[in-house]
């Protein structure tokens, strides 16, 4: 199997369909916050919440794209 092959795996695919979901999640995440925080009153627990979740979505998105990067040998 050559390295090549690898980027054909199914695996790959749905890791990279996953990276989408989440990466567009992210966005919507960040859009959401700066809503709340231009709003005139902003929930501070609803931005903390919010925050929170973004920065674990940020957290599974390094590990997603970490996975699909191919482990280069020095």
């Amino acid at each position: 199997m050559t390295d090549n092959d690898d980027v054909l795996k199914p695996d790959h695919f749905a890791l990279r369909a996953q990276l989408a979901e989440l990466r567009q999640e992210h966005r919507d995440l960040d859009m959401a916050i700066h809503a709340i925080q231009v709003a005139g009153n902003p929930d501070t627990l609803q931005l903390q919440r919010l925050k929170r979740k973004k920065l674990a979505l940020k957290d599974q998105i390094s590990v997603l794209e970490d996975s699909l990067r191919p482990d280069i040998i020095a």
